[in-house]
């Protein structure tokens, strides 16, 4: 499961959004951006689309997250399956 509190580039605050993990200083939560790749839009239509993040903020989220997916195959490989 993914940490989001390590990301610098997130936040989650009690009552913005009903308390989901947004994109720091909006209210923009970050599954909308994992909707919209899933969906096959870029990272520049992502952008163009909902303002108020940068090309670094969500490029900074997809590294976090591809971060902690990678260390979560490492916890996983440590203890197999029998």
């Amino acid at each position: 499961m993914i940490n989001w509190s390590k990301c610098p580039t997130v936040e989650q605050i009690p009552g913005k959004v009903s308390g989901a993990w947004v994109f720091k200083n909006t209210r923009l939560p970050l599954y909308v951006l994992f909707d919209n790749l899933a969906g096959g839009a870029t990272i520049y239509e992502f952008i163009d689309w909902f303002g108020g993040v940068s090309e670094s903020e969500v490029s900074a989220v997809l590294a976090f997250t591809a971060q902690e997916l990678r260390a979560d195959l490492v916890v996983a490989d440590a203890h197999p399956v029998r």
